[in-house]
């Protein structure tokens, strides 16, 4: 068929669409929320740009709070308001705590037997109640603090010997490698090593999922993989797949050896469940396999090592160009630790600035600016409007937590002190701070990531001094992000350590 033919196809498919489906959102005299118009076929996806959660806010500064568009022939609600996201992820839950099919989660998580991408049902009931009783309750995340202390330990040290000999530390590079070690080692077991690039396959995975894969919005066109996406994922589930089968396969062997031995990372946890009943009371018994334990290994791994590292680089990014909010936390560090030991975790809760300075990084820099995507589990109406079944449900935490009408004038601003005498929390009972998501669908790892950001960021404060190279002014620190799923630094953050404690840098 010739080019212009095929185009003029299109078109007329694209409008044969627009005119079979757009009046079947319409019903019982609501109507759709207000939005933007499209383009036959693509709906509106060639509007989100390189950073979709900035274009999504400025769409929904024109049409509201509650914004109708369209990915492609998937009708899609932009929440953009804490308001607006109490309707959806605490009034009206149930209804939308279930996930949009994807072709990376098929293909990645050996059909969605994980937890975060899965859909509402009985198997993922029964995954998040295993996952948050065996994995991710506050004696596990305990039981792993002697990891954590180490590998950041190990960082420090390698700090110590650059501020002594004055070299220029790429911060962005050390926190990624400690994070690596230490989530690699509490949930597989092991750190890096030779001939296992986990780092890069966890970042592939992580690109992969957050892509806006035309597959998953127009699906006659996902057979042409015209992105390159299918063979991309059929790489890394090959190369994944060697590679957990050869450390679950020396996990069992250890496992038969020391049976009576408490579970030293998630893999003994797991292969202590193997082949048992997820949920034995409910009708639908599903059994745990090692599928399912390679789905909910690989969505530990994107779900902690890289959000982690993400917030810890932009915490620092804030504070280097904030320097007297870097100074009163290492005032605060001071007064609580002294200066002649190191932060333990149990220090922690005596650094209510700290807490204050995570907080209001996670408001201005989500890992996650737009929530995993949620969808309808059958037609609603909220606010006056219709909101058809299967309907998908992006919600805007970045837009949410800039609102004016929520955070006063200085909103752009990285002020920590906007939470003193301020009771509102990142937990998911406010929704105007949500960078773990809300309510059924809420990252069950939050105490794992907040207690890992809050100890990295407390212990390199603690134990340096931070400067900008090259004479490098604080407001002309580079703050720019790109996107995939996570929102990351464009260009690695570089900075000169100076020790502070006693006892370092002889």
């Amino acid at each position: 068929m010739a080019p212009y033919a095929m185009a003029i196809l299109c078109v007329f498919l694209g409008l044969l669409f627009t005119f079979i489906f757009w009046p079947k959102h319409q019903k019982h005299g609501y109507k759709l929320p207000p939005g933007p118009w499209g383009l036959p076929i693509l709906g509106n996806l060639y509007q989100l740009g390189t950073l979709p959660h900035h274009t999504l806010r400025n769409l929904a500064q024109k049409h509201g709070p509650i914004m109708s568009i369209w990915l492609g022939n998937v009708p899609t609600i932009v929440v953009s308001s804490s308001i607006a996201a109490e309707l959806f992820l605490k009034t009206h839950d149930s209804v939308f705590s279930s996930r949009p099919p994807s072709q990376a989660a098929d293909y990645i998580l050996y059909g969605r037997k994980g937890i975060l991408f899965t859909e509402h049902g009985p198997y993922w009931r029964a995954v998040r109640k295993l996952c948050a009783s065996q994995l991710l309750s506050s004696s596990k995340v305990e039981s792993f603090a002697p990891i954590r202390r180490e590998e950041l330990g190990c960082l420090v040290q390698t700090l110590e010997k650059a501020a002594v000999e004055h070299e220029l530390v790429d911060l962005s590079e050390k926190i990624s490698e400690a994070m690596e070690n230490i989530i690699f080692r509490i949930v597989l077991g092991r750190s890096k090593e030779d001939g296992m690039d986990l780092k890069g396959l966890v970042e592939e995975a992580l690109n992969l999922v957050g892509a806006f894969n035309l597959a998953d919005f127009v699906p006659f066109l996902g057979a042409l993989d015209l992105q390159g996406l299918k063979v991309r994922m059929k790489k890394f589930t090959t190369n994944f797949e060697k590679i957990l089968d050869k450390i679950i396969g020396e996990h069992e062997q250890d496992y038969g050896r020391m049976r009576q031995e408490k579970p030293r990372d998630f893999i003994d946890v797991l292969l202590s469940l193997i082949n048992q009943p997820l949920n034995p009371h409910d009708e639908q018994v599903h059994i745990i396999e090692r599928s399912n334990i390679k789905a909910i290994l690989i969505e530990m791994l994107i779900a902690t090592y890289e959000t982690s590292a993400i917030t810890i680089e932009w915490t620092f990014s804030e504070l280097m160009k904030n320097p007297s909010k870097m100074t009163r936390l290492q005032q605060e560090l001071k007064d609580v630790i002294g200066t002649h030991r190191m932060v333990e975790e149990t220090d922690l809760q005596n650094l209510p600035y700290l807490d204050m300075v995570v907080k209001e990084t996670m408001r201005l820099h989500p890992a996650a600016p737009l929530l995993l995507p949620h969808q309808s589990t059958e037609d609603i109406a909220i606010n006056g409007y219709y909101i058809a079944k299967n309907s998908r449900v992006l919600v805007n935490a970045w837009a949410i937590g800039r609102d004016p009408n929520v955070w006063s004038e200085n909103v752009e601003e990285f002020y920590p002190e906007r939470f003193i005498n301020s009771k509102i929390d990142v937990g998911g009972q406010d929704l105007e701070l949500i960078p773990f998501g809300s309510g059924r669908r809420k990252c069950p790892g939050m105490q794992l990531g907040l207690t890992t950001v809050r100890f990295v960021v407390a212990q390199l404060v603690h134990c340096f001094t931070w400067k900008l190279p090259n004479g490098t002014l604080p407001e002309d620190l580079d703050m720019s992000e790109k996107f995939f799923t996570a929102s990351q630094r464009v260009h690695h953050l570089l900075a000169l350590p100076t020790c502070r404690l006693v006892h370092t840098c002889p």
